[in-house]
C-alpha cells in the first residue's frame, strides 16, 4: 500500500502502481499530517511534509492551545523571532498555523537527522509562552549522485584477492530512509562490492579484489556501481568505473596502530600538530615509500580545517577549530607508496573536539511589561528572559542576577533556560518612577564569561498620597470693608501622585462644629483655592474668625486633608469723631458756657468731649481751635480738649466769644467734626449766685463723686494687677498656638492708653494711642506711627499687649476724670 492508500496485488498492478507511487509523492508535498504529542512540558508537536506551498496549513494553534482567537488577538498573540527568516505565521484571525514560505527540509537541515523546528509563542497581559516543535518530513525528490561520472582505477595484477578499494560514495540531500541505503555493481568475475556503514556519515562503497587478475588476459575491466536510496520508488544514479590493471608493486602500506583517536581544545592555534598516523610497507625502494594524505570522501570543510604531512603523516590544524559548530570529526587518511602501481591503505582517524569556555551567555528578552503598577505585591512577573550558553558542560552552566539594589530579581522558570524578573519589595512610584535594570549573567566556566543587558521598566501611578497644604494653619490679614465677591486671600495645596490623581480640589469644610456664619460668607475656587468673601467686614463687628479648608485629589477611591485658616480684620479709619461733650438739646454740637469777669489765666472753662469707633492711630483725636474771637483769651489744650484762659479779662474784652473746636482722629486720610462753644462773661456777683446753685445742687453729688473715683481708681489698680499676673504666666507658658500671641477682647470700649510692642528681624517697636482696642492687630512689617526701642529682649519675633494706666495719656484720663468733677 502507498501513502495514497493504494494496495498493489497482481504484476500488472504492481506496474501501475509505480506510477501512481509518483502521483503519491506529489499529493505528499501538499499533504500536512498533524500529530500532537502533549508531553510534561505541554508542548505542540506538529509534522509536515517538506516542499509544502506557501500558505499552507501546519496546525490550528487557538483548537490545540485552547485559546479563544479574541484572547489570542486582544492578547498580542505572536511568534517569538529568531536569528533567521521565521518559516511561519499566525493569522490573528483564526489562530492557524501557516507556512511563510516553501520548505525545503534539505536547506533548512543541512544533516539527515530528524528535521525540527523549534517555535516559542508568547501571549501577553499576563505572560504566558507555549513551544510549538514542528518536524519536517522528507521526501524523496533527490536522486543519489556521484562527484564523477567516470572513475578510473588502476590495479596490479599481483594484487591478491581479498584487496579492497575504496569508491566514492553517493550523495543524497534527502535523509532518513530516503537517503542511499544500498549500493551494487555490475556482474564480472572479479569484483564484489562490500558495504562499510559509517554511522551518521553513511555508507560506503569499498570494492574488493574477489578474484586475481592477469593483465595478459584483460588488461582493463568496466564496472557500474549503481546507489540505491530507500524512497518509494526508490531512485538511482550510477558511476562507471574503469579499472586498468598494470603488472608492478604487489604489497601495500600498513598502518602500525588498528585505531587513531585524539582530543583536539577548540580555538587550537593554526599550526596545531594534532596526531601523527605511520604506515609501514614491505616493498623497497620507491614501492616502499609511503605518501600519506586524506582520503577521496574526506569532505571540503575537513580540508579547510586540518591538513596532512604527506612525508610525516601529521595532522596540522589549517583552521579555525570550533566545539559549538562540530564537537567530533571523523577522517580517513590514505597511506599510498610509491610504486608504479602504488598500493593505498585507508585508516580512520577520529579527532574529538574539546569544549572551552569561549561563548558568554546570551540574554533576550522573551516578554516585557510596558508599565508595572506600584501597588503590585511582591512575586508579580513584569518581563520573561531567555538566557542561554552555547558552550556545554561546566561552561554552560549559567549564574544569572539583576545588578545593583533594586525592588527586583530574577526568578527560574520552568522551562530552561527562562527567567521571570519579579518583584521584591513594595513599589514606590513617588520614589522611584523608572528603574533600568541591568541584568548579568555569568557561565561557570574557567574564567568565567559575563554578559549583561538593561532593561527599563516605568512604574504608573497609584492614588497613595493625600494632597498636602503649603502651610498649616494659614493666617491671613484682611483690611476691612473689602470689596464683596472679590478674592482676598488663597490656599494652596499638592500631590505627589501623578495625573488624575494629583488634580485637587478645594472645598470648606461646613460640618456641625464650626459656626454657619462663618462659611456662609465664604466661597472657595474648587480649582485654584482662590477664597471669596461674599460680603465686607467690618472690623468693629467682626475681628477674626476660623474655618476649614478641605482638599480632595481625582483618584479612586479619593483621598484629602483638611488646613485650618486664622483670618485677622485689620482695622481702617471709617469712622469720624463724635461729639459727646457740649451737645445742646437739638442734638447739634453747642454749648454756651458763663465764668466770671475777674477769673485768673489759667482758670478751666469747659471741656471738649469726643470718641472714635477707630482704634490706634485711627481712634487717636486731636483737638484744636479752628475758629476763635480773641486767640490771646482762650486756650486749647490739643490731647484733652480743655479750654483755659490764657490771661486776666479787661473791661474792654467783649462779653462774649464763641470757639470753634476742630477734633480729628490720626488716620491716613483724616476724619473730623467741629463743636461750638460759647463763653459768656459775667459780673462776679451774677457768676457766684450761679456758681451757688450750682454748688448747692452738687454738695450731695461730690460725696457720691469722690465714692465713685475712689472705686473707679480702686478698680482700675486692680485690674492692672491683674494684667501684669497674666501677662507672666503667658510669658511663661510660651504657648505656639497663634491665640497666645494676641489678647482679645472684642467688646472692649475703654478710653485707657495702650501700647503694642512686637518684634521683627533685629529690631523692636511699641505703637502708643489712646484708645487702642485690645483686639486689634498688628502686621509685622508695617512701622507707621511707631516708636523704635532698643534691641533688649531675645531675637525671637513676639506681639505683647499690655495696659499702661500710669502712662502719659492715662495721666491726662485721670486728670480729666477728677478734673471735670471737681
Amino acid at each position: 500500500m502507498c501513502a495514497c492508500g493504494f494496495l498493489f496485488t497482481t504484476p500488472a498492478m504492481k506496474q501501475r502502481g509505480r506510477d501512481s507511487w509518483r502521483v503519491c509523492s506529489s499529493l505528499l508535498a501538499v499533504w500536512v499530517r498533524l500529530s500532537l504529542v502533549i508531553s510534561t512540558s505541554a508542548q505542540l508537536r506538529y509534522t509536515i511534509s517538506e516542499e509544502l506551498k506557501e500558505g499552507s496549513i501546519v496546525g490550528n494553534l487557538s483548537k490545540d492551545l485552547g485559546i479563544d482567537v479574541t484572547v489570542m488577538r486582544r492578547r498580542g498573540f505572536r511568534i517569538m523571532s529568531g536569528m533567521t527568516e521565521p518559516l511561519f505565521k499566525v493569522n490573528e484571525n483564526d489562530g492557524v498555523l501557516y507556512s511563510k514560505q516553501r520548505i525545503d527540509r534539505e536547506e533548512v537541515c543541512k544533516d539527515n537527522n530528524a528535521c525540527l523546528v523549534n517555535l516559542k509563542t508568547v501571549l501577553e497581559n499576563p505572560l504566558e509562552i507555549h513551544y510549538v516543535t514542528v518536524e519536517i518530513a522528507d521526501l524523496n525528490d533527490h536522486s543519489p549522485t556521484f562527484p564523477e561520472k567516470i572513475k578510473r582505477l588502476e590495479i596490479s595484477e599481483s594484487a591478491l584477492p581479498g584487496a579492497q578499494y575504496q569508491l566514492q560514495k553517493a550523495s543524497d540531500p534527502d535523509g532518513g530512509t530516503n537517503s542511499v541505503q544500498q549500493y551494487t555493481i555490475s556482474q564480472n568475475e572479479h569484483f564484489q562490492l562490500e558495504i562499510k556503514d559509517r554511522g551518521r556519515d553513511g555508507k560506503t562503497p569499498i570494492l574488493q579484489l574477489q578474484r586475481q587478475l592477469d593483465r595478459e588476459a584483460k588488461n582493463s575491466h568496466k564496472l557500474v556501481l549503481k546507489a540505491i536510496d530507500g524512497g518509494t520508488p526508490p531512485k538511482t544514479g550510477t558511476v562507471e568505473i574503469y579499472i586498468d590493471v598494470i603488472d608492478v608493486n604487489d604489497n601495500m602500506p600498513i598502518f602500525t596502530n588498528d585505531k587513531y583517536s585524539v582530543v583536539l581544545q577548540e580555538n587550537a592555534p593554526l599550526g596545531t600538530t594534532v596526531i601523527q598516523v605511520n604506515a609501514t610497507d614491505l616493498d623497497a625502494g620507491t614501492n616502499g615509500e609511503v605518501v600519506y594524505s586524506f582520503g577521496s570522501d574526506v569532505k571540503d570543510k575537513i580540508r579547510e580545517l586540518f591538513n596532512i604531512d604527506s612525508a610525516t603523516g601529521q595532522i596540522i590544524v589549517k583552521g579555525h577549530v570550533d566545539f559549538e559548530e562540530k564537537d567530533s570529526y571523523d577522517i580517513d587518511i590514505q597511506a599510498s607508496d610509491k610504486g608504479s602501481i602504488p598500493f593505498k591503505t585507508y585508516k580512520n582517524v577520529i579527532i574529538k573536539i574539546g569544549d572551552i569556555n569561549d561563548n558568554p551567555p546570551e540574554i533576550e528578552v522573551a516578554s516585557l511589561s510596558n508599565a508595572v503598577s506600584e501597588d503590585s505585591r511582591p512575586g508579580t512577573t513584569v518581563a520573561l528572559i531567555s538566557i542561554t550558553d552555547l558552550d556545554s558542560g561546566i561552561n554552560g552552566k549559567i549564574i544569572s542576577y539583576v545588578a545593583d539594589d533594586t525592588p527586583f530579581k530574577l526568578s527560574p522558570s520552568i522551562q530552561d533556560n527562562m527567567f521571570a524578573v519579579v518583584t521584591k519589595s513594595q513599589l514606590d512610584r513617588e520614589e522611584k518612577s523608572v528603574y533600568d535594570l541591568t541584568i548579568i549573567a555569568m557561565d561557570a566556566g574557567e574564567p568565567a564569561l559575563t554578559s549583561q543587558r538593561t532593561i527599563s521598566l516605568r512604574l504608573s501611578d497609584t492614588n497613595d498620597n493625600s494632597p498636602q497644604f503649603l502651610q498649616s494653619p494659614y493666617m491671613f490679614y484682611i483690611q476691612e470693608n473689602n470689596p464683596p465677591g472679590a478674592s482676598v486671600f488663597s490656599v494652596q495645596a499638592s500631590d505627589r501622585d501623578e495625573g488624575e490623581n494629583a488634580v485637587i480640589g478645594y472645598s470648606l469644610l461646613r460640618n456641625p462644629g464650626y459656626e454657619p456664619t462663618v462659611t456662609s460668607f465664604l466661597n472657595v475656587n474648587s480649582e485654584t483655592g482662590d477664597i471669596v468673601a461674599l460680603k465686607s467686614f467690618d472690623f468693629e463687628t467682626l475681628k477674626t474668625f476660623q474655618f476649614q479648608v478641605v482638599a480632595s485629589d481625582s483618584g479612586t477611591p479619593s483621598l484629602s486633608s483638611n488646613v485650618t485658616v486664622n483670618v485677622f480684620i485689620l482695622d481702617q479709619n471709617d469712622n469720624a469723631p463724635v461729639i459727646l461733650y457740649p451737645v445742646s438739646s437739638n442734638g447739634s454740637a453747642e454749648g454756651v458756657e458763663e465764668i466770671p469777669r475777674n477769673v485768673n489765666a489759667g482758670h478751666l472753662v469747659t471741656k471738649v468731649r469726643a470718641y472714635d469707633a477707630d482704634i490706634g492711630y485711627n481712634g487717636w483725636l486731636l483737638f484744636s481751635l479752628q475758629e476763635v474771637s480773641d486767640h490771646s483769651l482762650f486756650g486749647l489744650d490739643r490731647y484733652t480738649g480743655q479750654i483755659r484762659t490764657l490771661r486776666s479779662f479787661t473791661e474792654t474784652d467783649e462779653a462774649e466769644h464763641k470757639l470753634v473746636i476742630l477734633v480729628k482722629d490720626n488716620g491716613n486720610v483724616s476724619l473730623s467734626a467741629t463743636a461750638t462753644v460759647i463763653v459768656k462773661l459775667v459780673e462776679p456777683k451774677e457768676a457766684f449766685a450761679a456758681s451757688d446753685v450750682k454748688s448747692a445742687a452738687k454738695d450731695d453729688e461730690d460725696t457720691n463723686v469722690t465714692f465713685y473715683l475712689m472705686i473707679t481708681l480702686g478698680s482700675v489698680s486692680v485690674l492692672f494687677i491683674i494684667s501684669i499676673i497674666v501677662l507672666i504666666a503667658m510669658q511663661c507658658s510660651k504657648s505656639p498656638d497663634y491665640t497666645s500671641k494676641y489678647l482679645q477682647e472684642t467688646n472692649y470700649d475703654g478710653t485707657l492708653c495702650h501700647s503694642i510692642q512686637y518684634r521683627s528681624g533685629d529690631k523692636r517697636y511699641m505703637l502708643v494711642g489712646p484708645r487702642m482696642s485690645i483686639g486689634s492687630t498688628i502686621v509685622p512689617g508695617s512701622h507707621a506711627n511707631t516708636l523704635v526701642l532698643p534691641d533688649r529682649r531675645r531675637t525671637s519675633e513676639e506681639v505683647r499687649l499690655c495696659l499702661c494706666p500710669f502712662g502719659q495719656f492715662c495721666v491726662y484720663f485721670l486728670l480729666d476724670i477728677f478734673l471735670s468733677w471737681v
